[in-house]
């Protein structure tokens, strides 16, 4: 590659010895990665369907290197949320935040959504996520991550980091910031990083990276922990950024963090700081790991923080005018009963947690699962809701492999046979909801979202 003159001379005065492998690794084919939807199907299902094979990636678990192109657009198995496709070392810093079943977290800096869906999967149904993104139209790319990965406990909201923290103060287990950087990992994947590469702006994402980790301290709990994340290589937005966020904030200490992957982040003399801190704490992925480039660094909140007021309750009424139409549609489409308060927000009736904070003034633009949407007198399913269901639980369904040309129909929008009974009915591919009809007259009427649709 066709680096800047200055990158490379820092790049061979940071790494020494390792620059020269660093420099091959650019030389190797880039390295696509595949995480696998564990809420929906095992590993071993999806390799055994998946059209290429998969290779093991070390970053975290249910992770698989895809050495062929891959146009997951089109592949029946990604519209129904079965795996995310994510660059592999970019996994890494979940598995550091180790999220635990039912634990709170907190995904500061969220978009496109694949960190997001990685802690959904750790958390698991009694989990809470809470994904934030500050730019509008990536919000709205991760909503429909999420939605497709199946996650109900979620909020997702579009409001700056200081705004979101200070009224979550202490509410997280884990909080993870995987802040706006300069980039450098992702020369090869994104060419506009590189065109724009400058030590300027390195100096500009270190001094936006501070606020951020600023505001990201409020809303951690006494004794959670906080990870800090970037794609990029410079230590004035890594071991610099941490050093300067523990001298602003000594109430969270430096955790060391026991992986076999990668190796350790720069001491402080290599950094150029004078500190007693031992910034080897945190860690580095370089290109010659088999992964484009991170920096991990793990923090935990001393448990002597005074704990802040809990965040004002639910704040929704629980008498919906809509919450018993919703419910006994939700029986006619599935089996369990749902759990949760139906609540409308303008055309949609969602189902939110009962345990969800005050999020009335944080810029959420998804709460819930989206159950049904409110057409003049009725009300109908939601894509939403079947794509959060397990096929099982599905009352009526049609079921598919992924290459029957029928599924392929139902994914341009066309109707397609259905003889059976006549109602709302999901439609699967190898067992995953990937969208619903209702059947009526041997056809099912085709309610794939024409934004979803293969062209």
């Amino acid at each position: 590659m066709d680096f800047p003159h200055l990158f490379t001379q820092r790049m061979q005065v940071l790494l020494g010895d390792d620059y020269p492998f660093f420099l091959a690794a650019y030389d190797a084919p880039l390295r696509r990665g595949v995480r696998v939807n564990t809420g929906k199907l095992s590993a071993d299902k999806l390799q055994a369907l998946f059209e290429a094979p998969l290779s093991p990636a070390p970053f975290a678990d249910n992770t698989f290197y895809l050495d062929v192109p891959h146009k997951a657009g089109s592949d029946p198995l990604h519209h129904a949320g079965a795996y995310y496709m994510q660059e592999p070392s970019a996994t890494s810093a979940v598995t550091v935040l180790a999220p635990q079943p039912g634990e709170r977290v907190l995904d500061l800096c969220a978009a496109p959504g694949g960190k997001s869906t990685q802690i959904a999967a750790a958390i698991g149904p009694t989990g809470f996520l809470w994904s934030n993104e500050y730019v509008a139209a990536r919000a709205r790319i991760l909503q429909q991550n999420l939605e497709r990965w199946g996650v109900r406990r979620c909020v997702v909201s579009n409001r700056d980091t200081g705004t979101v923290c200070r009224a979550l103060e202490g509410y997280f287990d884990g909080v993870l910031v995987d802040a706006p950087c300069s980039g450098e990992g992702m020369f090869r994947k994104e060419p506009q990083a590189l065109a724009e590469w400058s030590m300027e702006n390195i100096t500009l994402c270190a001094e936006r990276q501070a606020e951020i980790l600023d505001n990201a301290a409020l809303a951690v709990r006494p004794g959670g922990r906080l990870v800090y994340s970037t794609c990029t290589f410079a230590p004035e937005e890594n071991e610099l950024t941490v050093l300067a966020f523990l001298q602003r904030h000594p109430e969270f200490v430096l955790m060391p963090i026991t992986v076999e992957w990668g190796c350790p982040g720069f001491s402080g003399r290599q950094a150029g700081a004078n500190t007693d801190i031992n910034l080897t704490y945190t860690r580095r992925i370089l290109p010659q790991h088999g992964g484009e480039g991170h920096f991990i660094a793990l923090l935990q909140k001393s448990e002597d923080t005074s704990p802040p007021s809990a965040p004002a309750g639910y704040p929704f009424p629980k008498n919906d005018p809509n919450a018993k139409a919703a419910e006994a549609l939700y029986t006619e489409c599935f089996i369990d009963r749902p759990e949760g308060e139906f609540v409308t927000f303008g055309d949609r009736v969602c189902l939110l947690p009962t345990d969800l904070p005050d999020c009335r003034q944080l810029g959420v633009i998804s709460a819930g699962v989206e159950v049904a949407t409110v057409c003049k007198n009725r009300l109908e399913p939601a894509h939403s809701i079947f794509l959060a269901s397990k096929a099982e639980n599905c009352r009526r369904r049609l079921d598919f492999l992924p290459g029957d040309p029928l599924l392929t129909a139902f994914l341009h929008g066309e109707e397609i046979p259905c003889e059976g009974e006549k109602g709302w009915t999901a439609v699967t591919v190898a067992g995953l909801p990937v969208g619903f009809g209702k059947c009526s007259g041997g056809k099912l009427k085709n309610r794939y979202p024409k934004g979803l649709r293969l062209l």
